[in-house]
């Protein structure tokens, strides 16, 4: 299985520094993930509302093969682009474990694969759901900055400041009452991610 990562437009040192957070998460949560089953789309500005491109650079990686499982993990205009490759691939043939939109507020959200969305605020996730979400989404509460939800897993962040960004783990409109209803944003993916390794 691998993840690809889909990022944003900013700078790419905080995409590199998400996927060092990211190893060093599943590292922490004995998931056996690694940095060889770990991709990040070097598509820059435009370039990640491409999912012409995005698709490119998985042929590109030489995946395994097209039955090898990817979790897509996008943030904000990057999930405009990896929407659309996660639907390209899919009709090659290959398969999509998961897809997980971080921010990627007003985009719509629709495939016959598991959708999760986490958002910066409430607004975010409750008008992003209006286009589409899945089941077992997030969103901070107290509201982070945007930018701050793909800085908030990475290498760079404090343990103090992963703890503070805090939210609620939903079911797409309706809020329900898992184990962990209230949760960190880290904790959340860690959970997603240890999900879908299982299956």
């Amino acid at each position: 299985m691998s993840i690809i990562i889909c990022p944003g437009i900013h700078e790419p040192d905080l995409t590199e520094s998400f996927k060092v957070g990211l190893l060093d998460m599943v590292a922490d949560g004995a998931i056996a993930y690694n940095s060889a089953n770990i991709l990040v789309y070097p598509g820059k500005d435009v370039l990640v509302l491409s999912a012409l491109q995005i698709l490119q650079f998985l042929r590109d990686c030489s995946i395994n093969s097209l039955k090898s499982p990817i979790i897509f993990i996008s943030f904000s205009a990057g999930v405009v682009g990896a929407i659309g490759a996660a639907h390209l691939w899919q009709l090659l043939g290959g398969s999509v474990k998961a897809f997980i939109a971080i921010d990627g507020w007003g985009v719509p959200l629709q495939g016959n694969f598991p959708i999760h969305r986490m958002s910066h605020d409430y607004f975010t996730h409750w008008s992003s759901s209006l286009l589409g979400s899945g089941q077992n989404n997030f969103y901070a509460q107290p509201a982070v900055d945007h930018l701050f939800m793909w800085q908030c897993l990475t290498k760079s962040c404090s343990a103090s400041t992963l703890q503070s960004v805090q939210g609620w783990w939903v079911d797409s409109l309706i809020e329900i009452s898992p184990p962990k209803g209230y949760l960190t944003a880290a904790e959340f993916l860690l959970m997603l991610l240890k999900r879908y390794e299982a299956n």
